[in-house]
């Protein structure tokens, strides 16, 4: 089982528990699923570097990615329905767990000029979205075999009725916030 999962369980639910004072067990927030996003708007003329792209976030991830499409088609940025404009991956369960321990404990310190992620990046219904600006931080990617550094954004949806809770359950589990 993923050390984090374990963490979540044995000192966070407790600590929630405590502070939140939830009168059932199933009130208490958690984790629901993890959201990686790379949107690569100049990939419609490049099928070579979707592909990199795929390959990339399915390496981070450890699960294949799923190529995103337009909905619309907009004239402004030569734009047309169906063409492929991004790459997502939904995590869930021990994969889940897995990647944010690895984020959290691995990844992100190798940031430069790392300080911590914003604690206000909130949506008001407990999920927390940021951003990265290279995918190099993780040791899974190779700095040789990439074409060209882009960037990610890493959504974690909770059952978190209020933000509040919901950057206490993060906190608990060692997401490092920066010192306001």
């Amino acid at each position: 089982m993923a050390r984090l999962n374990d963490k979540y369980k044995a000192e966070a639910v407790p600590a929630l528990q405590k502070k939140f004072e939830y009168p059932n067990v199933m009130m208490i927030p958690k984790i629901e699923k993890v959201v990686i996003n790379v949107g690569c708007g100049d990939c419609r003329d490049n099928p070579k570097g979707l592909e990199a792209v795929v390959n990339d976030v399915t390496a981070i991830s450890g699960q294949k990615a799923v190529i995103t499409r337009a909905k619309k088609s907009v004239a402004n940025f030569k734009l047309r329905e169906g063409m492929p404009i991004g790459v997502k991956v939904t995590l869930r369960h021990d994969r889940m767990w897995e990647f944010l321990d690895r984020l959290f404990n691995v990844a992100l310190p190798r940031v430069r000029d790392f300080r911590g992620i914003n604690p206000n990046s909130f949506d008001g219904r407990g999920n927390y979205a940021f951003g990265l600006t290279e995918q190099l931080i993780f040791p899974e990617i190779e700095y040789d075999k990439i074409d060209k550094i882009r960037g990610m954004d890493i959504v974690i949806c909770t059952t978190a009725k209020t933000d509040e809770e919901a950057r206490e359950l993060l906190s608990l589990i060692g997401a490092p916030f920066a010192r306001s």
